[in-house]
């Protein structure tokens, strides 16, 4: 480790006071003596509970889900306090109530199961009261982990369902009655136990205990030292070092948040002490942080449910994602690159450097990465290749002693992986909800026409109107969360314009994710901003800029299928991500106002159309994006080299 990581790199306390600040699914509390074990005994068990049901298959998915919920709902209100008050280190007694009453649901499905199965569709009064009771402990979950926002938006549908016949217009809705209501919600596949719910109790669960064995190895902070190898002596070498770091952070965490926190905690200190803005430095973590959770092959958990929404295997939404993401982060390199070189910032020196030989050495730790792809790809199920991942981790971590896990630390990871789920159970579980809604309601068909009468038709705008119901969900809605909302309602109005289905989803799936850093609520951008001491305003903004690439790649897949590998070959989509890479580049030096010199407004407007006409799928938009900047590069190379040769022929006259 460098003497400068050493004094750049901010403390671990202030790490865990950032996380638990803006992410709220990690703020739980950390017991002592009784509840500490009490706790971990039960964190330990759900894991085990979870291992068992991937390799001896699960139980009917009504009791599977119930008890995935079941083991959420006990841990949640047993770690999170009703109000976020500091640390407690105490367990009130309505706490403990809730807790076991949110046991209680879970076991409830398991004892009657069968009389449930009898009497499909026709509810007891027990049934109803405990219908209601998870109903209610559902929401009062999601409000604790995950924010307030996501509830108001679940109970404005539950709303809509009992009142629709309200309404005017199109939106009418005859309603329903409370009972059915309750039915729908929890003694269905439908509701609080349906889709969402389901992928967290598989897919989800087993790749967030992955990501934790990850980090208990010190894969994180190998992160940050190979991409200072790769690319901390290029210009602008730690705000590279960030974009390279950052990306594999996201194959271990699927919070942009988490990944700010923990990568930026080093890379925007170091970037500060070698010139760069402040607000510029945090914003590069951010979004680099943010689109982790694109990156194939352990993405965001949304494409885990995006794998059940379109019955498309997870190795083919991979795939597809894969170009997409080297966009994303090529468009923040070249943002980051044409910066440096306006600012005249340096890369890193050899003293500053980590000890190249001792980090190739450590190149070992990939190899669970590079396990799950290939398990991935031969079509091995994403549970069974997480699962042989974790074992990998473990094998790989035993190579050096300080890496290599006990007894205690495999089981203490047993315990933190089921902590680590929680935030993805109260937000698919309230999800469902909004899910249940929409199918009993037929809510999703109707947004889908008013959207497209809306936009009379006009892909544009159908894309436009799904972005920005995106963003504005994304002010306060995980991404999980943002997905499922956007998938159900704004996704098929894109579908009944003739786009294929998984472009849709990306796109509805892609502007969930960047929301995290759009303003006026960005909280990747406001952790970066605390790290880098930095406005959270202008850091949100510049964050958007960077990622410019962000907010163009999804229109691109959306009238160029090509890119997500559908109906194409790898030739032809390697075209498009070419002229496309190049229109990136067009619309970076647009954005910085830098090429290979300072660049006028009319340069910089001919720069951003250039690129906007290659990014455009086409053959005749290709040719003059580029003759545009092609003629545009000649000539500012021709001034450069003039500029040059002048002070040698005045020197040697």
């Amino acid at each position: 480790m460098t003497e400068l990581k050493k004094e750049e790199n901010i403390g671990q306390e202030e790490v865990q006071e950032l996380i638990a600040k803006y992410d709220k699914e990690s703020a739980f509390q950390n017991f002592q003596g009784v509840m500490k074990w009490i706790v971990t005994i039960i964190a330990i068990s759900f894991t085990v509970y979870q291992i068992y049901t991937i390799v001896h298959f699960p139980p009917e998915a009504q009791i599977h889900r119930s008890l995935h919920l079941a083991f959420g709902l006990t841990l949640i209100f047993l770690l999170y306090p009703a109000f976020n008050k500091g640390q407690q280190n105490k367990v009130s007694i309505w706490n403990i109530l809730l807790s076991i009453l949110g046991a209680g649901v879970g076991i409830y499905w398991l004892v009657e199961f069968d009389d449930l199965m009898m009497r499909v569709g026709w509810f007891t009064t027990l049934d109803l009261v405990v219908g209601g009771i998870a109903l209610v402990l559902v929401l009062e979950a999601a409000r604790r982990v995950v924010g307030l926002p996501i509830v108001i938006i679940a109970i404005v549908f539950i709303l809509y369902a009992l009142f629709g016949n309200l309404l005017p217009g199109f939106f009418q809705f005859r309603g329903v009655t409370l009972e059915r209501l309750t039915g729908q919600m929890f003694f269905t596949l439908e509701g609080i136990l349906g889709t969402p719910l389901m992928v967290s109790s598989s897919f989800i669960f087993v790749f967030i205990l992955f990501g934790v064995f990850l980090e208990k190895t010190g894969v994180g902070e190998y992160f940050n030292d190979l991409a200072m190898v790769i690319a901390g002596k290029r210009i602008g070498g730690p705000a590279k070092v960030t974009i390279f770091s950052s990306a594999l952070q996201g194959t271990i965490s699927g919070s942009s948040v988490a990944n700010v926190v923990t990568s930026g905690a080093f890379t925007i200190p170091l970037m500060k002490k070698l010139g760069y803005r402040k607000e510029f430095a945090a914003a590069v973590e951010a979004s680099s942080s943010t689109g982790g959770q694109i990156m194939p092959p352990v993405m965001g958990a949304a494409a885990f449910i995006m794998v059940e929404f379109i019955n498309v295997p997870y190795g083919d939404i991979a795939k597809a994602a894969l170009l997409p993401a080297l966009l994303f982060f090529a468009g923040i390199w070249m943002m980051v690159h044409f910066e440096a070189k306006r600012s005249g910032l340096r890369g890193l020196t050899e003293e500053e450097m980590p000890n190249r030989k001792e980090v190739w050495k450590k190149l070992y730790l990939l190899l669970p990465i590079v396990l799950i792809i290939t398990l991935l790809l031969t079509n091995m199920t994403p549970e069974m290749a997480a699962l042989w991942g974790i074992l990998a981790t473990i094998v790989v971590g035993a190579f050096r002693k300080e890496t290599r896990m006990s007894i205690v630390d495999i089981i203490m990871a047993l315990a933190d992986g089921a902590k680590a789920a929680l935030g993805v159970i109260a937000a698919t579980a309230c999800a469902g909800i909004v899910v249940g809604v929409v199918t009993l309601t037929g809510l999703g068909q109707k947004f889908a026409n008013g959207l497209l009468d809306l936009a009379d038709g006009n892909v544009f705008l159908v894309l436009f109107f799904t972005m920005i119901a995106s963003l504005i969900l994304g002010m306060g809605v995980p991404t999980t969360a943002n997905y499922i909302i956007t998938a159900t309602t704004t996704a098929p109005a894109i579908v009944a314009l003739g786009y294929p289905m998984l472009s849709a989803h990306m796109f509805a799936f892609y502007f969930g994710v960047i929301a995290d850093i759009t303003p006026p609520v960005a909280l990747a951008a406001f952790a970066a901003s605390a790290i880098a001491k930095s406005d959270p305003i202008k850091t949100g903004v510049q964050s958007a800029k960077v990622s410019i690439a962000a907010f163009i790649v999804p229109f691109i897949f959306v009238f160029s299928p090509k890119l997500l590998m559908i109906d194409t070959t790898w030739t032809e989509a390697l075209w498009v991500v070419t002229t496309s890479t190049i229109g990136m580049i067009g619309v970076s030096v647009a954005m910085v106002g830098y090429w290979l010199r300072q660049m006028p407004w009319y340069e910089r407007l001919l720069a951003f159309a250039g690129g906007i006409l290659l990014i455009y799928p086409g053959l005749l938009t290709d040719v003059i994006g580029i003759g545009l900047l092609g003629a545009m590069y000649v000539v500012q190379h021709l001034q450069t080299r003039k500029k040059e040769i002048q002070p040698s022929q005045e020197l040697s006259n």
